[in-house]
């Protein structure tokens, strides 16, 4: 047998291919913010994270030309080494002060950052409790950690289920070094962790807190913080985590915590001491979104405006958008070829979102992950609507 047998085996994307159907790896053209051009086209934008929509804001993009000309296109090093600009400790100063931590550490991917952060808490003896859905890198932090410690423990739990949660931590003991690990805004669903619960949980069984926000900062709270400000629990959470690459503008990831467990991570982080740090520009990027953020909150509250009329607008037509609670909102369609079908039609219609069938939802559960910016317009969402209801109501779906 072959090692690449299971490549020539793999036919299920060229079969959508063939079909007309295959909605992935289709290049953009050109970024208008709200509009991009795909197949020559012109189409509205709703499936990307450019939450905040700063990707386009001329002062974001004067920030990274000017590092550009400062420092050159990358720091050609890893951090541990010659790869340490000042501009990475002033984003990490700023960013610990944002999310109300003693330190920070900057990685250069959000995937890299759970996969360094994760790898490197979790050590011998360790227990980690996941929630079944937390996003990918944090399971593939955990299961490199498995890979360096044979002996760790990983223990799932129901989606969001905090009975569940406890029982799976009654079955631990409680004197055993333990950390629950979420999402604190559910990439697919756009649910929000139900972090009280949550923490009340970890101090009751001995276990340590660490939130993904990818999703969550820049999208929830009155100011952007997250999840944590959502629920003013920036105190009760030992661990918070985030992307640059959604409200931030850029590409990029940082992790939050008190000081003495961020440099242990930044001393013992594989992912971290073995690769390149992010380029200059991208640091002035995340740098001048933060400072747009702390100093404009009002576009924060653009998007909550948008992302609870879009929700009302899609169930007020009969669409099932699951437990969104934020400007994530999936439209459920059950089968993935009519899920590749109605994205299709939406295409041609001039709406861009993403389809998103198993593994990356439970298998039955395929869906339009629709994702909204504070820069839509009103003209923007209106087209959406229409078009969603006229595709809704021809294929069956309301």
């Amino acid at each position: 047998m072959d090692i690449f047998e299971k490549c020539w085996n793999f036919t299920r994307a060229k079969e959508t291919i063939e079909q007309g159907i295959y909605p992935y790896f289709i290049p953009i053209q050109e970024n208008c913010g709200n509009r991009v051009v795909m197949n020559g086209r012109e189409v509205i934008m709703i499936g990307s994270n450019n939450y905040l929509g700063l990707t386009k804001d001329p002062r974001v993009q004067e920030a990274a030309i000017q590092a550009l000309k400062k420092y050159g296109t990358s720091c050609s090093g890893s951090r541990f080494l010659n790869g340490t600009l000042h501009l990475h400790e002033e984003l990490e100063h700023r960013l610990a002060r944002f999310v109300k931590k003693q330190s920070a550490l900057v990685f250069s991917t959000g995937y890299q950052t759970n996969l360094g952060a994760i790898s490197t808490l979790i050590g011998r003896r360790d227990v980690v409790v996941t929630d079944k859905t937390n996003h990918a890198s944090i399971f593939d932090g955990i299961f490199l950690a498995a890979g360096l410690n044979m002996d760790i423990k990983v223990k799932r739990y129901r989606h969001n289920d905090m009975a569940d949660l406890e029982r799976v931590l009654k079955q631990l003991d409680v004197d055993a070094p333990k950390m629950i690990i979420t999402d604190g805004v559910f990439s697919m669903e756009g649910s929000i962790v139900r972090l009280p619960e949550l923490v009340n949980l970890g101090r009751r069984y001995n276990a340590r807190v660490y939130v993904d926000d990818a999703h969550g900062i820049g999208v929830l709270g009155k100011t952007g913080r997250g999840t944590l400000e959502h629920y003013n629990m920036f105190d009760q959470v030992d661990l918070v985590m985030c992307t640059f690459s959604k409200s931030f503008a850029s590409l990029g990831g940082f992790i939050a915590g008190d000081e003495e467990v961020i440099h242990y991570i930044k001393h013992h982080s594989r992912p971290l001491i073995f690769s390149a740090a992010i380029p200059p520009a991208n640091i002035a990027a995340v740098l001048k979104s933060l400072e747009i953020i702390e100093n404009e909150p009002q576009i924060v509250n653009r998007l909550h405006e948008i992302g609870d009329f879009m929700r009302r607008e899609f169930q007020n037509l009969g669409f099932n958008t699951g437990e969104s609670e934020t400007p994530i909102i999936p439209i459920i369609i059950g089968d993935d070829i009519k899920t590749f079908q109605f994205w299709k039609a939406l295409f041609e219609e001039g709406v861009y979102t993403n389809a998103v069938i198993s593994p990356a939802v439970p298998p039955d559960r395929a869906l339009l992950r629709t994702s909204y910016m504070a820069s839509h317009t009103n003209e923007d969402l209106e087209q959406v609507l229409e078009a969603f209801a006229k595709i809704g109501k021809k294929m069956g779906v309301i």
